[in-house]
């Protein structure tokens, strides 16, 4: 059986079509038409990706995407969010609640079929191996047997996609994740807002510089003693981020 997507959309002929491409491509897809039920099913079914609409009937899908995220079960599962409208507040707002990647509709099969394999492979540990090479740059920190690469206060379990800091475990979201070692790797370079958009979201993101933003501000608070004065993250004004331990 293929890997388990979430639907949610109260949008039934949308859903029928994404759900259709999606079991062409192997996965095994369940829905939901609320956000109610999303959240049941999510927390009963345990999906390895949600895609999930803004726009539902009663809870939407940002106070969807908030619930999960609060929930230890559901809250480093990859999500996807669905938005009608072009506006880029809504983009924003779905990314500090927590959703790992946006789509606008109206969205192609290739693109939606591209994000959900790029998010699903970030996520399972047994890809690592061959994604390191996309989304972590090269090696020049100490690595230990087993893949644990270890940056300052950071004990990064590569295989397993585990982050200790400072003997304290922390649940990453993919993205979070990704960006995080590719910046641990590469520590004492300054990056670009663009190096990072291409490394770690993939060369056809479409995204703009502002989603590194809110992923680095993520990563401070859960990283830093005093996220308001970061001394692994730090800002590199007009240029971008650089990690220095």
């Amino acid at each position: 059986m293929g890997r388990k997507i979430l639907v949610v959309d109260d949008e039934a002929v949308l859903v029928e079509t994404i759900a259709y491409n999606l079991e062409q491509a192997g996965y095994q897809v369940i829905t939901a038409a609320d956000g109610a039920s999303a959240l049941e099913v999510a927390r009963r079914e345990s999906p390895d990706l949600i895609i999930l609409d803004i726009m539902l009937p009663e809870m939407d899908g940002l106070e969807v995407c908030r619930q999960l995220r609060r929930d230890g079960s559901t809250a480093a599962t990859p999500i996807i969010m669905l938005t009608a409208k072009g506006d880029e507040i809504d983009k924003v707002v779905g990314l500090e609640v927590g959703a790992d990647d946006y789509v606008t509709k109206p969205f192609g099969r290739r693109e939606l079929l591209a994000r959900v394999r790029a998010l699903l492979r970030r996520a399972n540990p047994t890809q690592e191996d061959g994604n390191a090479q996309n989304v972590s740059g090269e090696t020049s920190q100490t690595q230990r047997p087993g893949r644990e690469l270890l940056a300052g206060p950071l004990r990064i379990d590569l295989a397993g996609r585990r982050i200790n800091c400072r003997g304290k475990d922390l649940e990453l979201q993919p993205k979070q994740f990704d960006l995080l070692t590719y910046l641990a790797r590469n520590r004492g370079t300054v990056l670009t807002r663009d190096q990072l958009l291409q490394n770690v979201w993939g060369y056809d993101y479409v995204g703009d510089t502002r989603t590194v933003d809110v992923h680095v501000r993520w990563l401070r608070e859960k990283l830093e003693e005093d996220p308001a004065n970061p001394k692994l993250i730090q800002t590199v004004r007009g240029v971008g981020y650089c990690f220095r331990w």
